[in-house]
């Protein structure tokens, strides 16, 4: 698979790109952006804006506000094509695999559209060595050597917890990430020498009115401390940096717009490390609300095709929150990984606690057997590990 070409000291072309956001972290950067009048811009894409964005071979702002742009939608065909021929160049036909694995449920945030959240009368459990150990055995015993660890946000489940279990799991995998509470630089430089490779930490919305309304109690509360969050994860030179905004939390066109101008802040900045994007919608869960703006189907592929055209060095990775239906159709038009048979409540794959409630609804349950035969039957191979610790050293 060609997703990990090693980085030289030659700048990617994206390092030169003009923006408007050149500060030092992306929170200072930010204020330089409007929301509304992004939003107006994206609106009055046409679509002479759209053919001229297809034409191109390196796509600036304006053009990615034209391809998630109404007017964009009339070209779909056209724009899934071109995505399907970037990926298999760059990326070739590999699908790497990975499983979620959910370290703890508890959390000292109140976020509106999670399970997890504080004042949610749930049960909450928090994984001993015993229990992660049983999980790591299950999950490799069905294969998978790619895993992405998941908690919920409080003190009790921070830097010394994961000193405590990186060391049972990181032996038997080549590649893990984590999606966990922001942390400081030195945390992170901590735990990479833990044999951590990558962390995801979404925004959920870049409106910060929005964010606020959603985000009423605990650490997450800091919008500032989280959208920068990123920064200091390429500050600690951290492998692999994952990037994502909740689609329907706020428009969706427009917080893709934002969060491809924290991307190109990051790159310019951090360029040695890689970037994923994530697609996630809302989906239900205990205490959950309705969308504020719904994104179809259609609308994702073309969200998702949109990306890369904008940047084919990018990851791109396909959730089980999509049908499997949906995702049967859509996983080869840009994407690059898929998570696989995912549990999303602590103890979920040895069975540690049947009873600990999932972080939200998961829509693709099927095994991973039958996810491995359906990335076969699109032309594709299973790629189960597709970089090597050794690369990460340095000499």
């Amino acid at each position: 698979m060609q997703t990990k070409a090693q980085r030289t000291d030659s700048k990617p072309l994206y390092f030169i790109e003009q923006s408007a956001v050149i500060k030092d972290q992306f929170s200072e950067g930010l204020t330089a952006l409007d929301w509304q009048h992004t939003s107006q811009q994206v609106s009055s894409k046409t679509e002479l804006d759209v053919r001229r964005a297809l034409a191109k071979s390196r796509l600036q702002f304006e053009d990615f506000m034209a391809l998630v742009s109404p007017a964009a939608e009339a070209f779909l065909p056209a724009i899934v094509a071109k995505s399907q021929q970037l990926t298999r160049q760059r990326f070739g036909h590999g699908m790497g695999v990975f499983a979620p694995l959910y370290l703890s449920n508890t959390c000292a945030n109140e976020c509106s559209y999670c399970g997890f959240s504080m004042s949610n009368p749930i049960k909450r459990l928090t994984l001993n060595e015993d229990n992660v150990s049983d999980e790591v055995r299950a999950l490799k015993e069905k294969g998978f050597d790619n895993l992405l660890l998941v908690t919920g946000e409080t003190s009790k489940v921070s830097v010394p917890y994961f000193k405590r279990m990186l060391p049972l799991i990181t032996p038997h995998f080549s590649h893990l990430s984590m999606e966990v509470q922001p942390l400081e630089v030195n945390d992170y430089v901590e735990l990479r020498s833990f044999g951590l490779d990558a962390v995801l930490v979404y925004q959920e919305t870049y409106n910060k009115i929005t964010y606020a309304k959603h985000h009423t109690r605990g650490k997450k509360a800091d919008f500032n401390f989280r959208l920068d969050a990123a920064d200091r994860l390429g500050q600690s030179q951290m492998h692999k940096i994952g990037l994502g905004v909740l689609l329907g939390l706020d428009d969706w066109r427009t917080d893709s717009v934002f969060l491809a101008y924290h991307l190109r802040h990051l790159q310019k900045r951090y360029w040695r490390s890689r970037f994923s994007i994530s697609f996630p919608r809302i989906r239900p869960c205990e205490g959950g609300i309705q969308v504020k703006s719904e994104i179809t189907d259609k609308q994702l592929i073309q969200l998702v095709c949109a990306w890369r055209l904008f940047d084919e060095d990018l990851e791109l990775t396909l959730s089980t929150r999509e049908s499997a239906d949906f995702r049967d159709h859509i996983l080869p038009i840009g994407f690059t990984s898929m998570s696989a048979e995912s549990k999303t409540q602590p103890g979920g794959y040895s069975e540690s606690s049947k009873e600990a409630l999932e972080q939200f609804e998961i829509s693709d349950d099927r095994p991973i057997d039958e996810i491995t035969r359906l990335i076969k039957s699109h032309g594709l191979d299973v790629i189960w590990k597709d970089w090597d610790k050794a690369y990460n050293q340095e000499f």
